[in-house]
């Protein structure tokens, strides 16, 4: 039998077309559970993915079928897993199309972080993503090896496919995977970190190879390669943030990701460049003490923290 078709009669993953019933109806969507019940098992979205297919295919299926009839089914004393649906219609759907696997079509879906929080997004293809404080991703079900990262910073680690790249789309930078462990961050400027393997930057321009330990920067028009050691790349999941001369407003752009208020920098010190390391959590403990750090004053401001030039 075909991996990409499963008979009705070996069931249907009731669990997975659970959740893509309660994720497709608003008022019954729960994102932190849904989440939740992705990381337990590396399976689950994969699972999900047919169910979510399985509903696609049975709309199209009811609208070229209208003789198919879905009898009423009176209200139970007790709700089967399928509830808003019925489980007398489910079992019209599933005769009329089979539960069916992935199909090529759009399924887009974007997942966003708050500041100060880090959530981890199992991929379908066994990579993973995880994201910092205030960070979106925009993935597809259907093209689970391509990844637009709109805002904020993320660790990617990739399962590697020669035949099937996976591709990572930030900002106006294109990057491909080459077997990898990488870090990507938008703000003021782009900036891509290798751990492992490679990454090939604008393929389709510059064609720029990243290998461990070396990172870019997108300076405008200009790509800026430097040295970083891997085991900083990505340093942010143990609450470090490594800085080797970036300005002042975007190492508070950073920081602000992970704090639970924001940090602001006063526009005469904002382009000053930062070299060195910040641990977050004495930050969160205490953030005056980035004055002896950045050689600044550390002010309480009304919506956050502000760094001005010491008197």
């Amino acid at each position: 039998m075909s991996q990409d078709r499963i008979s009705p009669m070996h069931g249907i993953d009731t669990v997975a077309l659970d959740w893509a019933l309660r994720m497709a109806d608003p008022a019954r969507a729960d994102w932190d559970a849904f989440t939740d019940w992705l990381e337990a098992d590396p399976s689950h979205a994969e699972r999900y993915d047919r169910a979510a297919a399985t509903l696609l295919d049975a709309e199209e299926a009811l609208a070229a079928h209208p003789e198919v009839e879905t009898p009423v089914e009176p209200e139970p004393v007790r709700r089967s897993p399928l509830r808003w649906i019925g489980g007398a219609v489910a079992a019209a759907l599933v005769g009329v199309i089979g539960v069916t696997a992935w199909q090529d079509r759009p399924q887009p879906y974007a997942v966003e972080t708050a500041a100060g929080e880090t959530r981890q997004v199992p991929l379908s293809d066994g990579s993973t993503v995880t994201l910092a404080g205030l960070s979106r991703i925009e993935l597809d079900r259907a093209e689970p090896r391509r990844a637009v990262l709109s805002r904020g910073e993320a660790l990617f680690q990739v399962r590697h496919d020669a035949e099937y790249p996976f591709t990572v789309q930030a900002g106006s930078l294109a990057l491909v995977d080459l077997g990898t462990v990488f870090d990507v961050r938008l703000g003021q400027q782009t900036h891509v970190a290798v751990a492992e393997g490679a990454v090939m930057v604008d393929p389709k321009g510059a064609a720029l190879r990243l290998d461990a330990g070396q990172a870019v920067t997108v300076d405008g028009h200009r790509l800026l390669r430097a040295d970083v050691p891997p085991d900083e790349v990505g340093g942010w999941r143990e609450g470090r943030l490594a800085f080797d001369g970036a300005p002042l407003g975007m190492v508070a752009q950073d920081m602000s990701r992970f704090l639970p208020q924001p940090v602001t920098v006063a526009p005469a010190i904002a382009a000053r460049p930062f070299r060195g390391t910040i641990d977050l959590d004495a930050v969160r403990r205490d953030p005056a003490v980035l004055g002896p750090l950045m050689d600044v004053r550390v002010r309480r401001a009304a919506s956050g923290w502000m760094l001005e030039p010491r008197e």
